[in-house]
């Protein structure tokens, strides 16, 4: 199951609507971070929507990077369509990532979803931007939140400008078309850099250097 999934959010996210309230100057809020899988030429998801290319580069390392990235949140934060999709997933797999997803609180962004019967799963809904706002100041004290999974939830979510870092796993192939994340400039900055054995390199930036 990848990481990189494709999900679609159903939450109103015109961009005119991405105001949000400023939270008080030294009031301490959660880092959001957003993790995604790229090729090379830049997408996160190919023209077919299949996730085979996630395969290249894929390796023992690159797979415990993701593993510390995955289990050191304090919240996932996914959008309603990788939500239906991992919510039939997860609670039977097995493997690096099947205890931090399952146990890890997860919040869902959905304007229609009525219940949710993911352990430790709750629902957000209304303004995309507003709801991350007030995510950020109520958990400030249980580690970062972490975005990931869902191309038009990460698109959204760096539109909104809330996002603090963004973890870039960089796969050896070239899709030559798809969909991308990032549709305007964006101003980043370099923190960290992993190579691993298989040939995929991790990017670590802060979005508000």
């Amino acid at each position: 199951m990848s990481f990189a999934a494709v999900g679609s959010l159903d939450i109103d996210l015109r961009r005119d609507e991405f105001a949000c309230p400023v939270p008080e100057r030294n009031q301490p809020v959660a880092s959001l971070i957003l993790k995604m899988s790229v090729s090379l030429d830049g997408y996160v998801e190919s023209p077919d929507g299949s996730a085979g290319w996630l395969a290249a580069g894929r390796s023992d390392d690159s797979t415990r990077w993701v593993a510390e990235t995955v289990s050191n949140a304090g919240a996932h934060l996914i959008g309603a369509a990788t939500y239906s999709e991992w919510a039939g997933y997860w609670p039977t797999a097995a493997g690096p990532f099947a205890a931090a997803m399952n146990e890890i609180p997860k919040v869902v962004f959905s304007n229609s979803l009525t219940s949710a019967d993911w352990g430790e799963t709750e629902i957000a809904a209304g303004d995309l931007a507003q709801a991350v706002t007030r995510l950020k100041q109520q958990r400030s004290s249980g580690g970062y939140l972490l975005a990931q999974g869902g191309t038009r939830f990460a698109r959204s979510l760096v539109n909104t400008g809330l996002i603090d870092e963004y973890r870039l796993v960089i796969h050896p192939v070239i899709l030559g078309a798809g969909e991308r994340i990032f549709t305007a400039p964006l101003r980043i900055g370099s923190m960290s850099t992993a190579v691993f054995s298989g040939g995929a390199v991790a990017h670590v930036f802060a979005a508000h250097p």
